[in-house]
């Protein structure tokens, strides 16, 4: 065995530099995933489009008399979560995040007060934990992405076309702020 060996074995197999072909080759399907919002339940079906929002870590540059020297941060940047869905004729997943956006904005200092004494897991809170489930190539649980005490800050507004040619049903977009996510692997 080489100098580099022990970087390539992995559950009782041995793999060499030249050997290190996947177990599982199959791509991740952009299709293959479900959504749960607890606070806006009418969301949940119509969803079409999500991100997993990329993180970063800042660095803090040291000088010294020759360069500048990166040293990493100590707070994440997570971005934003933001959805895509369609909205229905009677307008409840549309109105679930219009009303939790105003609820948080205190404009309307009554529904404000109501919601803050709830406890997230009532799903009627100012916060609510978001669940994206990634499914594997054969449509099972893979991954659970859990956005912790999401926020809405922005909903998009609602177009109204008769020039279309077709029909394209409306889509609205929601953008949201959590403390953090963890992504877990589903046993």
């Amino acid at each position: 065995m080489g100098a580099l060996a022990p970087y390539f074995f992995k559950e009782n197999q041995h793999l060499t530099a030249i050997d290190n072909t996947p177990q599982n080759l199959n791509f991740l399907s952009p299709i293959n995933f479900k959504f749960m919002l607890k606070r806006a339940p009418h969301v949940n079906f119509f969803i079409q489009k999500i991100n997993i929002p990329g993180l970063s870590l800042p660095t803090i540059d040291v000088s010294n008399p020759l360069i500048k020297v990166p040293y990493a941060g100590d707070h994440l940047n997570y971005e934003e979560l933001n959805i895509s869905f369609k909205v229905d004729e009677d307008l409840q997943n549309y109105m679930e995040i219009n009303t939790w956006l105003k609820s948080i904005g205190k404009r309307d200092y009554q529904s404000y007060n109501t919601i803050s004494q709830k406890t997230t897991l009532s799903g009627e809170a100012l916060f609510s934990d978001i669940t994206v489930c990634i499914l594997n190539s054969h449509r099972m649980p893979n991954y659970e992405v859990v956005y912790r005490e999401a926020l809405p800050i922005s909903l998009s507004d609602i177009q109204f076309d008769v020039t279309s040619e077709d029909v394209d049903y409306v889509t609205a977009t929601a953008s949201f702020k959590y403390i953090f996510y963890d992504i877990n692997k589903i046993n």
